[in-house]
């Protein structure tokens, strides 16, 4: 093993989203959104990238909250989430480590709050599934609150004004706010207007009161306005003048004296036009050298909308000053909201996951703009694929999408971030796996018996060369096959091509309608003109590829797919149960017709790679052995190319004892690797092209060790780069999440915060050395300063991984490090 120290030399950047609960994003006063993702919580600097990943529950994230401090930045963090935990995080030197679990929940967690008390103990309340409400300091449940077969949705922490006594407003399904006070956790009041469940409840002090806002799925938001009341009973001459709304009173009784509390109802805000999941204050800001907190609120709701509500200044009526969001679609809308310390910025997040980012105009205050920010799968990863050039990635999940992820620079920053520019396929059924045939052309296989074929239109690559720096000669010329944009048809499922002449004819032609039908114009995709990856509305709708083909041979779903290094054939297999539906189809790319079918296996080939130099064909099944294909030379009665069995194991000659999940290619194609459920990887070979044709299928045995690597090896590739000794490094994806890289024996394992939390299905390495996005310059008229850094770029590899948490990470690796 290298030194630990070499740890430092991978880095990496990953695309994801958040989950789909309302409570699961939070915003620091330092700048820092926190969400979960998965099993996960991101630390995201919406500036830049994701800095942080906290892995420790093993259940899916469900609410996330920053301890907010006035004086400073978030030292802590809490998160709940489905396997029933709670979890204090602790920054400790930079980093954020786990400092409290706490245990009690019968269920799972649904929504967190937490605040410091006088002696700067953090007080955490938390409302999960099984109908309490529950109060820690640190491990110890002080109080837990039982709500019958009732639950709460929502619940918010403050010190009441003039003590330094906790209050707990809690939010739930019987439409009521209830108030609960720390001294002997004694019941308050309830307050009722709510006409459905509540959604969401936060507290915020205005000076000498507190204000409670509260949403519900009846759409309509109120605001509560809590005081001091005096108990001397006494009152201005004028007060009975004054239109009040009526107030409820509760006391809290200290050691001093009983001291009494006024509630009562501020404002209804009707704007939205249907259920409000998320509501969030301003957050308070120094100004005159005090604390101040300023009166204005934004909601989120399922109408695809947020809006900011404040009093105006001459009335103080409450009224709406900005209103953004989305227009259209067929998805869902937001299930939660929060504002930037300073205001400047909102997000929301939906019930895909997808975060939505809108950004204040300096020069204009009631002008927002859509803002850059990640995106990614809402569900598991199953297989991911480098362009042939490394300039971008593709990668298809369970979500039913596939997504396309390139580096971007802002023209003010030296580098590059990764960010999704496409969303080439929206499917009806969940994606498994994905073969690029060319640069711009791909095929994907999901939950359905077809394979389908996808073309990049013209408007994506003018687009990414715009994006890339890459001038459009280096990518080719565009020919007039190439589609400008898509359409859908009104009662059709794929996307349809429209090419360069068919739209100029289209806008010629005039509103001259020949039959009824022609009244009802198709939906036009709008070609994008991009400077910075497009917002989630336009991925969604804007950046679809058409499909060029769909291939029909399969009996069953498709599970895995490959392409030859020269483009020229696809080889597809998918899930299979009988020997019959087991076998490999061979399908050319040229005139997408079947050439050959290939039967060996009697149970599903899970993964299947062809050699560098496409000589050879390897498919890795669940009925635990390999076989190995050779290509035959073409003749003139066959000039397409045919594949023959050259070797394979049996029940006598295997050496795994479970499913092989996984295989690769050295890059010299003389050696296979393979990887099992058994927690085994084995090199094989060599694999001799010399070996006479006519012969009995060759005999290939491991030429290493077994190597146990203590979990189940999900996944597994070879670095197309030998090391600086001519060593071969290969990576190793675990089911754990974990990602182990080997040179004939362990080098080093990746950190645990850089893991994945869950299993990784795909590991794939860039094709070219270097880091995607740094580009170097060429060799004419190099100074030394540019040719040292053309070497050092040369001694990183990138290595890309898909998992089950959601994510797609990309981890930079030193050759000089190993």
């Amino acid at each position: 093993p290298i030194p630990h120290q070499s740890i430092t030399s991978i880095a990496f950047m990953l695309s994801c989203c958040a989950n789909r609960t309302p409570n699961v994003v939070c915003w620091g006063r330092g700048g820092t959104l926190a969400f979960g993702t998965c099993n996960s919580v991101a630390l995201y600097d919406v500036e830049r990238k994701v800095v942080s990943v906290l892995n420790g529950h093993t259940g899916r994230v469900n609410a996330v909250h920053w301890v907010h401090r006035e004086d400073r930045i978030e030292s802590h963090l809490v998160s709940g989430a489905s396997d029933n935990l709670l979890i204090l995080w602790k920054e400790n030197h930079g980093t954020f480590i786990k400092a409290v679990e706490c245990k009690g929940h019968t269920g799972a967690v649904c929504a967190v709050d937490a605040i410091y008390t006088e002696d700067s103990v953090i007080l955490v309340a938390s409302a999960a599934s099984d109908s309490t409400v529950r109060l820690w300091l640190c491990t110890e449940c002080l109080h837990s609150l039982s709500f019958g077969s009732g639950f709460m949705m929502d619940v918010s922490l403050v010190l009441l004004p003039g003590s330094r006594v906790p209050i707990l407003a809690c939010g739930g399904d019987d439409s009521k706010v209830h108030l609960y006070v720390q001294k002997g956790t004694e019941k308050a009041m309830s307050m009722q207007g709510h006409e459905d469940w509540i959604c969401g409840v936060t507290w915020a002090s205005a000076g000498e009161e507190l204000l409670l806002a509260s949403c519900s799925q009846d759409s309509l938001i109120r605001v509560w306005r809590l005081r001091a009341k005096s108990t001397t009973g006494g009152h201005t001459e004028d007060d009975d003048n004054i239109i009040k709304m009526k107030e409820s009173f509760f006391q809290l009784k200290e050691t001093e004296g009983a001291c009494a509390y006024a509630v009562a109802l501020e404002t209804v805000l009707a704007g939205h036009e249907n259920r409000v999941y998320g509501v969030h204050w301003q957050p308070p800001q120094f100004k005159g050298g005090e604390m101040q907190q300023p009166l204005r609120l934004l909601s989120a709701s399922m109408d695809k909308t947020m809006i900011i509500w404040a009093p105006e200044e001459g009335s103080g009526v409450w009224v709406e000053q900005v209103r953004v969001g989305e227009v259209g679609g067929n998805t869902l809308g937001f299930y939660g909201c929060q504002m930037s310390p300073d205001g400047s910025m909102i997000v929301a997040h939906t019930f895909h996951g997808a975060l939505h980012l809108w950004c204040n105009d300096p020069d204009m205050e009631r002008e927002w703009r859509p803002g850059v920010v990640i995106s990614g799968h809402f569900s598991a990863v199953q297989d991911l694929s480098w362009d042939p050039e490394g300039e971008f990635i593709l990668s298809v999940g369970s979500d039913q999408t596939t997504r396309l992820f390139t580096p971007w620079r802002k023209q003010e920053s030296k580098k590059a971030s990764w960010h999704e520019i496409s969303r080439p396929q929206i499917h009806g059924y969940d994606m498994h796996c994905l073969a690029n045939v060319g640069r711009f052309q791909f095929v994907s296989g999901a939950d359905e018996k077809v394979l389908r074929v996808f073309q990049a239109p013209r408007n994506f690559v003018e687009n990414f060369a715009h994006f890339s720096g890459i001038s459009k000669e280096k990518l080719g010329k565009l020919h007039d096959d190439i589609p400008k944009i898509l359409y859908t048809p009104a009662l059709g499922l794929s996307n349809k091509a429209v090419f360069q002449g068919d739209l100029f004819q289209n806008i010629e032609q005039k509103e001259v309608f020949s039959s009824a039908s022609d009244q009802y114009q198709e939906s036009y995709f709008q070609p994008l003109h991009m400077t910075e990856p497009p917002p989630e509305d336009h991925l969604l709708q804007n950046t679809l590829w058409p499909e060029v083909q769909k291939l029909y041979g399969h009996g069953f779903e498709m599970f895995c797919l490959a392409s030859d290094s020269q483009r020229t054939v696809v080889a597809s297999a998918c899930k299979a149960s009988k020997a019959e539906h087991a076998a490999v189809l061979l399908w050319s790319t040229a005139s997408w017709r079947q050439l050959q079918i290939l039967p060996f296996h009697t149970l599903t080939v899970t993964q299947m790679a062809f050699s560098p130099d496409a000589q050879f064909l390897l498919a890795a099944s669940r009925d635990r052995t390999w076989s190995l294909w050779r290509r035959n030379l073409p003749t003139p009665e066959s000039p397409e190319p045919q594949f023959l069995l050259y070797a394979h194991t049996g029940k006598n000659t295997a050496v795994h004892t479970r499913i092989i999940w996984s295989c690769d290619w050295s890059p010299d194609s003389r050696y296979f690797v393979t990887s099992s459920r058994d927690k085994k990887v084995i090199i094989w070979g060599p694999c001799i092209l010399d070996q006479c044709r006519d012969a009995a299928p060759f005999q290939i045995t491991p030429c290493s060790s077994i190597l146990d690597v203590g979990d189940s090896a999900t996944a597994v590739a070879f670095c197309p780069f030998l090391c600086y000794d001519d060593g071969y490094l290969i990576a190793v994806g675990l089911e754990g999440g974990s990602i182990r890289l080997y040179k004939w024996h362990p080098v080093q394992e990746t950190d645990p915060s850089q893991s994945h939390s869950l299993a990784v299905k795909r590991l794939r390495w860039r094709p070219r050395a270097g880091r995607a996005g740094q580009h170097c310059c060429g060799t004419d008229g190099q100074t030394d300063r540019e040719s040292q850094d053309k070497e050092e770029e040369s001694s990183w590899l990138q290595l890309a991984s898909a998992s089950v948490d959601h994510s797609v990470k990309i981890f930079n690796v030193n050759k000089r490090a190993l």
